[in-house]
């Protein structure tokens, strides 16, 4: 198997850095198709645990569009072949002073192109050994 294909990584950071968009300016629908559509699907959030689509879907249609704006540090997309990737980056919000997010997906590309089928959100103080 290789990894980090660069045209692998390249259209990993695409996808990547389009759900970072959408999800800053509320693109719901963005997001929601950046999400595969499939029962299997999990996303573990700050506040909420999401098993399939269309729980992920309702969360998304009901989540409030205020104080969206992050920035995004020490990012980190590693590709395994030409169809399965995870990328992880840390955030800082202006509406969580102190606090630090994780956010971790699993993305694999299908034919409609590259999907998270699985996805983690936390927030936490900053830990001790953080570099």
């Amino acid at each position: 198997m290789e990894i980090d294909l660069p045209e692998a990584v390249a259209e990993v950071r695409q996808a990547f850095d389009r759900y970072e968009k959408a999800l800053v300016n509320n693109d719901v629908p963005a997001l929601n198709e950046l999400f595969r559509d499939d029962p299997r699907t999990v996303r573990y959030g700050a506040g909420e645990i999401l098993y399939g689509y269309s729980e992920i879907k309702s969360f998304r249609a009901a989540r409030s569009p205020v104080a969206l704006g992050r920035t995004l540090s020490k990012t980190v997309i590693t590709t395994f072949g030409r169809e399965f990737a995870v990328a992880s980056t840390l955030y800082e919000r202006p509406s969580a002073p102190g606090k630090i997010g994780r956010q971790q997906q699993t993305w694999v590309k299908f034919p409609e192109g590259w999907r998270v089928v699985a996805a983690h959100v936390s927030l936490i103080e900053p830990p001790k050994n953080s570099s």
